[in-house]
């Protein structure tokens, strides 16, 4: 039988799916993609999985005595429903909710990627819909960068530093000379960007770089984070300490006279406040080489020569996002900000400072000429959200107070969460207390593809389509290429798209004229396309109609230029382009801040010691530090149950990266089995024996479906998920992020029965109601 090839996209890419029979049989990347991701190969498994769910469910004993307790999500089976009875279920409890406790009462926030597609993208139709209903409880922020997200405006006026644009790899490749990655720059996290890419091009700009001949060096404790491309000299550092090696490094620069004094008086406000801390006058403790050597384990002399050698020549500055998803995240950013001040490039080709060169796809491209399209929003009219990374919080304490970028509020009592497009039970941290706080609520609705962690979690299940399933348009925020993401198959199961979904119940709760705007599918994206294109005034390009866009498949924005240099025209000008800060300038001391008067976050770049390092007392009981990073064979917990995830397991479990005397310690060989364990829980996980990891430090890839076993208090995962480790505090009272790269661990060899993983497993099915 011929196979058909229908396009479509997804974050790692785009792609043609091949069709036969009503099946999706294989894939072929994107004609125009260089370096495409292998990711894409697991979609035909993930699209026709055992792992689908087959139709409406809802949970046993919430059907059976309704929204009084939650204590059997989780464990209880699933009673199969019509959509119709699914539906009303769901309009009615909204509405019960709404009428007895009012729409802050409802959380529907709903943090998560979902899928590419700006149209059927769930969180965006979710909120769309609880917008319309009359409100909700929103998150704010995000898990990726959510302390940078808060925090940077202070700073520099906006957050572009870390969303991007930066400073391009042309650029850096061009005029450059040393490139200092602090927590390196991976290349498989250049695979994957939000919205997708029809591209993959970081390996080619790699490539200038090491033929322009420029130096990269990879400050982290895992040497793999150095992109092998540029042969990048690895200097390892103790996890969590970056900020200590920051401060050196420009305290060096300050008592050699190498920084740029014009710069910091004329772009930067509050240096000398800075100045006294870093040369002890404040506190009697000067923050040099030798004072950052006994705490980040890198040798004095060669923080000494790295501080001179940024300022002999141009210098690009950079941090990955993880750095600031740790206890004080903002503190190792502000000292990136610090030390690229000092040495006065900010704004110059090839030189300043960055954050997520190795953490995405795109961030590092020069812009496309115009913008790409969006879906439309309906605002929301309560306008309360609570940091993303605080749900726990949340539905564990209503009405307790807490601090958040200078405000004082209290958790709302939420009675019931609606989640689609995203999966807590991977992306949360400290996943057992996250555990114990979905069963406070009332009712907790669901829609996903998918058995999940999160769907097992749910009373009212509703199975959503893939990308596969239905029509949609693709495109990133960074990416040059729109796709036309045109349906392959039909639903899998009983499956609907989320817009079919939350139309119906628009129907029963009275907007669905608000909701639908009197447009099915079809309509919706010719009209968003359309919109887009009057929008868009341009002789660079010529845009097509929407039918030629949909027959051709995709269409190329031009670039805006050949390279892009961050903060430039600040540079060029200070007084025409003033940032948005309090003084127009780069704070290095932020008054604002100060007068927060936060404990936790003090006013300038500041060593503090974290709650979990190898130099504190939790490491007497936990001596290992856990990184948890972004997965090779998957994202986050996407495509997990697929063949190409199961390419990176040791005996059907996540891979656990020990340094070889730390194995051999604890008697641990290669491809053992080991249980990974502190006060907050335990998982298993395969080892992998390799001296790219840094001693006392153990490597974790986040993204394995969490599979509790065992007693509910002693329960381990089988399955290796991170964060059944990770300790859920705020990196501070300012910014309220995730902090789950500050945890201490011990491992040891795995005697016992092995248990079974069964996280793909679908869950105990009960007869239908």
């Amino acid at each position: 039988m011929t196979k058909t090839l229908v396009r479509n996209h997804s974050h790692w890419g785009a792609f043609l799916a091949e069709v036969e029979d009503g099946r999706v049989v294989g894939v072929r990347p994107f004609e125009h993609d260089p370096d495409p991701s292998p990711i894409i190969e697991a979609l035909p498994d993930a699209v026709h999985s055992k792992t689908r769910i087959a139709q409406p469910f809802v949970r046993e004993g919430w059907l059976k005595d309704g929204p009084r307790s939650g204590q059997g999500r989780g464990r209880e089976p699933f009673v199969p429903v019509s959509w119709e009875r699914a539906l009303d279920l769901v309009a009615d409890e909204l509405t019960r909710v709404k009428r007895d406790y009012g729409h802050a009462a409802i959380m529907a926030g709903s943090q998560g990627w979902g899928s590419a597609g700006i149209f059927h993208e769930a969180r965006g139709q979710l909120r769309r819909c609880m917008a319309l209903f009359g409100g909700f409880i929103d998150q704010t922020s995000n898990y990726s960068f959510g302390t940078a997200l808060v925090f940077l405006p202070h700073v520099l006026g906006s957050a572009q530093a870390v969303t991007g644009p930066l400073t391009s790899w042309s650029s850096i490749a061009h005029h450059g000379k040393l490139m200092v990655l602090f927590g390196g720059a991976n290349t498989k996290n250049m695979q994957v960007a939000k919205g997708g890419c029809g591209a993959h091009s970081t390996s080619s700009y790699l490539a200038d770089l090491a033929r322009a001949g420029v130096r990269v060096v990879n400050i982290s404790p895992i040497r793999e984070d150095g992109p092998t491309s540029v042969a990048p000299e690895w200097i390892s550092i103790r996890p969590g300490t970056d900020t200590a090696m920051l401060l050196a490094l420009s305290h060096t620069l300050i008592v050699n006279g190498l920084h740029d004094r014009e710069f910091l008086a004329r772009y930067c406000s509050g240096f000398d406040q800075v100045q006294t801390y870093l040369t002890g006058e404040s506190d009697g403790r000067p923050k040099d080489a030798d004072w950052a050597a006994s705490i980040t384990g890198v040798d004095a002399d060669v923080i000494r020569t790295l501080a001179r050698d940024t300022a002999a020549t141009r210098t690009m500055v950079a941090a990955s996002w993880s750095l600031q998803r740790a206890d004080h995240g903002e503190q190792p950013y502000w000292a990136v900000i610090l030390l690229a001040a000092c040495l006065g490039q900010i704004g110059l080709p090839g030189g300043g400072f960055g954050f997520g060169y190795g953490s995405t796809m795109g961030i590092a491209e020069p812009p496309a000429a115009f913008r790409t399209p969006g879906m439309e929003v309906a605002a929301n009219p309560l306008n309360r959200a609570i940091p993303a990374a605080r749900i726990a919080q949340c539905l564990l304490h209503p009405g307790e107070p807490y601090d958040f970028n200078g405000r004082r509020s209290a958790y709302p009592d939420i009675k019931l969460v609606y989640w689609a497009g995203g999966n807590p039970f991977h992306h949360h941290q400290d996943i057992n207390q996250l555990r114990a706080a979905f069963r406070r609520p009332q009712t907790v609705v669901v829609h996903e593809p998918w058995w999940t962690a999160t769907a097992r979690h749910a009373d009212i299940v509703l199975p959503a389509t893939s990308t596969l399933e239905r029509n949609d348009m693709g495109c990133a925020q960074r990416d040059r290429f729109v796709i036309a993401m045109q349906k392959a198959i039909e639903p899998v199961g009983e499956a609907r798209n989320d817009y079919d979904i939350f139309t119906a119940l628009a129907q029963r709760l009275g907007f669905e004229s608000k909701f639908t705007q009197g447009r099915d599918e079809s309509a919706w994206l010719r009209h968003l396309y359309d919109s887009w294109r009057a929008s868009v005034r341009t002789n660079q390009a010529a845009i097509p109609d929407f039918d030629n866009f949909w027959s051709d498949g995709f269409l190329e924005i031009p670039r805006g230029a050949d390279e892009y240099v961050m903060f430039e025209k600040f540079r060029a000008d200070p007084a025409a382009n003033k940032l948005t800060t309090p003084s127009g300038r780069i704070e290095l001391f932020s008054q604002r801040i100060a007068g927060f008067g936060y404990d936790n976050c003090p006013p300038h770049a500041t060593w503090i010691e974290p709650s979990e390092w190898v130099g504190g007392a939790v490491a007497q009981s936990y001596p290992l530090h856990l990184v948890s990073s972004q997965p090779r064979h998957k994202l986050h917990s996407q495509m997990d149950a697929g063949p190409i995830s199961a390419r990176g397991k040791i005996d059907s479990r996540e891979a656990v990266a020990m340094n070889p005397d730390d194995a051999r310690r604890r008697g641990i060989k290669d491809g053992d089995v080991v249980r990974i364990h502190n006060a907050r829980g335990a998982c298993l996980a395969g080892a992998v024996i390799t001296d790219t990891i840094s001693p006392g430090v153990a490597k974790l890839s986040c993204g394995a479906w969490y599979d509790p076993v065992g007693a509910e208090d002693g329960a381990v995962c089988a399955h290796g998920n991170a964060n059944v480790l990770t300790h859920d505090r705020g990196t501070s009272k300012l910014s309220q992020g995730p902090s789950t790269g500050t945890n201490m661990v011990e491992i040891e060899r795995w005697s016992g029965p092995l248990p079974p993983v069964r996280a793909f497993e679908p869950p105990e099915i009960a007869a239908m109601a």
